[in-house]
């Protein structure tokens, strides 16, 4: 068995937790201009970072059963968490009526159908040069923009917007990675990350719903064409803060580095929270208190919950489709069922 990455497994749970993170302090961002500040930051970097790593990972797209492979992952688990979503929202009130739409994807569930499109998008995109096929996926992302009826429905906005960012990272191999450790890309990175702060601070009505990828320039209330404009700038920030980004990733094993291989059970699992916690009483109480402690805190617990192996051997069989993770219990039970027919022998024995 090839021994896992620390640098991928530390980047992945580190990005996880910024997921989790940014969902709860959206609550916050029209109250609190730090935490509005905050999180235009983490969105500049922390989706396209994230679809980068799931593009340096989809190196097998011509394997044996591939397809299939991506079909059970990810098609599979989109489809019954449309359903859980579905039943969650309507006992939650916050639909009066059973709404389920499997095409058009609740919440955080783009990035599933998303990704598997993008893993077929690949088979056509690979055979080209990186510069071509960048170059036309940008063209694509932006030109997306312009049709009014691409927008959530089957995640097309998302697909095409971020396909560039997956395609970068199929492109990418190790030492690209590694090139970024150098004392001077640290330096380039820090520089570029403080230039882009101090922009987000000197443009504080920068609509964050740029970064989400999910609509045409018409729904972000821009003149198409000064929206393309736009989008390419956001291209261009978001490209140079994910490289600014893997530059800090550490490179060694740390007590959270085994929770990176889990990250797909944060995703799907911490929407749950999040949504209990909007619109309830401690939403509002933490709104009148010290909210950016607490919630660092609460996300970095749920992460490290939901990465857990307790939580996540118990819902394996909903997101992985397989029970791998119930073999230990599975052996324990065995065992002891073994002991106690053995104990229960021995007296039978001792009877006679």
């Amino acid at each position: 068995m090839e021994k896992r990455e620390s640098y991928f497994d530390n980047a992945k749970i580190l990005l996880i937790f910024l997921v989790v993170f940014g969902h709860f302090i959206q609550s916050y961002i029209d109250a609190n201009v730090f935490i509005s500040y905050m999180y235009n930051f983490i969105y500049t970097f922390h989706m396209p970072a994230f679809i980068i790593i799931s593009g340096f990972f989809a190196k097998g797209i011509y394997e044996k059963g591939y397809i299939w492979k991506i079909t059970k992952k990810l098609i599979v688990p989109y489809m019954l968490f449309q359903v859980l979503y579905a039943v969650f929202y309507y006992f939650l009130h916050e639909e009066k009526t059973f709404h389920l739409e499997l095409l058009d994807p609740r919440w955080s569930l783009w990035f599933l159908i998303s990704l598997f499109f993008w893993n077929i998008l690949l088979l056509m995109f690979n055979k080209l040069k990186p510069a071509a096929a960048l170059a036309i996926a940008i063209t694509i992302g932006l030109a997306a923009g312009f049709a009014d009826w691409i927008t959530n429905y089957l995640s097309l906005s998302r697909t095409l917007v971020f396909f560039p960012f997956f395609l970068v990272g199929y492109f990418l191999n190790k030492d690209s990675f590694q090139k970024l450790s150098s004392k001077k890309a640290k330096a380039t990175a820090a520089a570029v990350m403080l230039v882009v702060t101090v922009g987000i601070i000197y443009f504080p009505d920068l609509n964050e719903k740029w970064f989400f990828g999910s609509m045409p320039y018409g729904d972000l209330e821009s003149e198409k064409f000064l929206g393309m404009l736009k989008r390419t700038g956001i291209y261009a920030i978001q490209f140079i803060m994910a490289g600014s980004f893997f530059a800090f990733v550490p490179r060694r094993r740390f007590f959270f580095t085994r929770w990176g291989k889990n990250t797909l059970y944060v995703y799907l699992l911490h929407g749950f929270i999040v949504r209990l916690f909007r619109g309830s009483s401690l939403e509002d109480y933490l709104n009148q208190t010290l909210t950016l402690p607490v919630l660092i805190f609460a996300s970095f617990v749920l992460t490290a919950l939901l990465s857990s192996k307790y939580v996540t051997s118990l819902t394996q069989p909903f997101i992985e489709l397989r029970i791998s993770k119930w073999k230990p219990f599975i052996q324990a039970i065995e065992i002891k069922r073994m002991q106690n027919a053995g104990t229960f022998m021995d007296h039978i024995d001792n009877r006679k």
